[in-house]
């Protein structure tokens, strides 16, 4: 059964600020977001291998995406960008809204979550699974909330 975003982040007693915004697609659309919360921006891409695994690589927005290292951390052979259908079939979002607080969507535990290693330690931005607002939240909780939802996650 699926699960709202703020329920859970309650539930597990996670502390979190938020900010609402025009509906932001892109990383660079979104960079007016730094100034009104505290954070580190994070890109998400949402990707998949050939045997349909599907992934969430989160990366500094700043960053160029390196797909064959989340490829190499997540031990398949190469990834591709999922399809945009899947992406709403499987975390109930649309393009623009990547994010992984989206598993909370993932009943079926199909998604991996792979996390750059120098987001560790940093407090992070992301949607809560919609593009029109902005949540700041600590490293260790993303972790503690991957675990609740008992999501695997590796850190490339």
């Amino acid at each position: 059964m699926k699960e709202d975003i703020y329920e859970v982040l309650e539930k597990l007693d996670i502390k979190y600020d938020e900010v609402r915004h025009k509906a932001v697609y892109t990383s660079d659309e979104a960079r007016f977001i730094d100034d009104e919360i505290d954070g580190t921006g994070c890109k998400n891409l949402f990707l998949t291998d050939k045997k349909g695994r599907y992934f969430v690589a989160v990366i500094k927005d700043d960053q160029r995406a390196d797909i064959k290292a989340v490829a190499k951390a997540a031990g398949v052979p190469h990834l591709t960008f999922a399809d945009l259908d899947k992406l709403g079939e499987i975390l109930g979002l649309g393009r623009g809204s990547v994010t992984p607080l989206g598993i909370v969507n993932d009943t079926d535990n199909l998604v991996t979550v792979a996390i750059e290693h120098s987001l560790q330690g940093r407090r992070l931005l992301f949607h809560p699974n919609t593009n029109t607002r902005t949540i700041s939240i600590d490293f260790k909780d993303l972790i503690r909330f991957f675990e609740y939802e008992k999501h695997e996650y590796v850190i490339f």
